[in-house]
């Protein structure tokens, strides 16, 4: 039986990851709880598994007295007589220790005890369960779509299934059951029908992810995601920044002949991302950031978090984008409320000159905080102007 006891242990430590130890404790509280269902106490019981062996031994401790006369309580004491029956240098005011067989278990206490192990059983596999996606958590796992729950979507992960909540698919995007799909861990709750886990698509750190999968270079160190800004199913914009002057941040993520990106393009359905270059110049940044537009300058105010963009005349519509996207994504790409002119309204408005200003090889003007100031203090107007948020 013992033998038998082992080898169903080890099968549930292999199989539910649950430790033999934990195992053990459950036995030993399941046979202190029959014996206090079948004695009406157990304060006195005490248990010993062997764990090499699974061997256990179940006795009650008691007292010694002299005569049965003075027993008060039978399962507290004992007389002298039948003391020296299992130990025979007792004496009165000793303690011994009585075997309880755990056959003479009424079939209730028996059915109780199983109750008690079955149920530590199903806590610890729900505690092993959740302990495993809770590690996972804020990071990208693959599931297989098991079926429409209304407009959600249930995935099973393995061991688990998570909930593709509707307000975290990406509009456009239809999967059929047995679809494998990756999807982002957003939370893993505790609940006590195990854990509940609530995935994502259209979380920016899923792009993320996707990348540092990818690339070689962000897994190791080399190059780091700075900031990223995504509106699902159509655009993603993501800054970069090597560690390594030899390695350029934004070719290791584009890859040879876009291989690396254009795998993380495929997942995401099409949706387009565009990748620059991080710069603590909050100017440069933020040109990097409004590309593929030409800037001719760019006014940053580092505290109050804001910056005023000047672009060629037939550059306003990219530099702001289809519904003022490509703006809104900078703006949030950078943390800074942008607002946009071409070069005709910022000269109507404060007598801006394109030729006034040097610029580089790319055609950017030197950004020039002396002279962002004075322009923030004259350049006071409202238009084109996207937020952050």
């Amino acid at each position: 039986m013992n033998k038998e006891l082992m080898e169903a242990l080890n099968i549930l430590e292999k199989e539910k990851e649950i430790s033999k130890e934990t195992l053990f404790e459950a036995i030993e509280n399941s046979l202190m709880l029959a014996c206090k269902n079948h004695f009406g106490k157990a304060d006195n019981v005490k248990v010993e598994i062997n764990r090499e062996t699974g061997d256990f031994k179940v006795y009650a401790e008691k007292e010694v007295v002299e005569t049965a006369e003075e027993i008060e309580d039978d399962m507290l004491q004992i007389t002298l007589e039948d003391a020296k029956k299992i130990a025979k240098k007792s004496k009165v005011g000793d303690v011994v220790h009585v075997e309880i067989k755990s056959k003479e278990f009424g079939r209730i206490a028996t059915q109780n005890a199983k109750n008690v192990i079955l149920q530590k059983i199903r806590e610890e596999e729900r505690s092993v369960v959740f302990n495993q996606f809770h590690a996972k958590e804020k990071d990208i796992i693959t599931g297989v779509v098991q079926r429409y729950l209304g407009r959600n979507i249930s995935i099973n992960l393995g061991k688990a299934d998570a909930i593709l909540n509707e307000s975290e698919q990406v509009k456009g995007e239809h999967f059929r059951p047995t679809d494998r799909i990756k999807v982002y861990i957003l939370e893993v709750k505790s609940t006590s029908k195990g854990p509940r886990i609530l995935v994502s698509r259209t979380h920016p750190d899923f792009v993320k992810r996707l990348f540092e999968s990818e690339v070689t270079e962000i897994k190791d160190g080399t190059v780091e995601i700075k900031s990223i800004a995504r509106e699902p199913g159509s655009r993603t914009k993501m800054a970069v920044y090597s560690n390594n002057p030899n390695v350029d941040p934004v070719g290791a993520c584009v890859g040879l002949n876009g291989a690396r990106v254009n795998a993380i393009v495929d997942e995401l359905g099409g949706e387009k991302i565009d990748i620059i270059n991080w710069d603590e110049n909050p100017g440069n940044l933020i040109q990097n950031a409004l590309s593929p537009a030409q800037i001719v300058a760019v006014f940053a105010d580092p505290d109050e978090k804001t910056a005023k963009v000047v672009v060629p005349d037939y550059q306003l519509s990219l530099a702001i984008g289809k519904e003022g996207q490509n703006a809104r994504l900078a703006a949030k790409l950078t943390g800074y409320k942008i607002d946009i002119k071409s070069e005709t309204q910022a000269k109507d408005a404060y007598g801006f000159r394109y030729e006034d200003y040097e610029y580089d090889e790319d055609g950017y003007a030197e950004y020039d905080e002396e002279y962002a100031e004075e322009y923030a203090e004259e350049a006071d107007y409202e238009d084109s102007s996207v937020d952050e948020a």
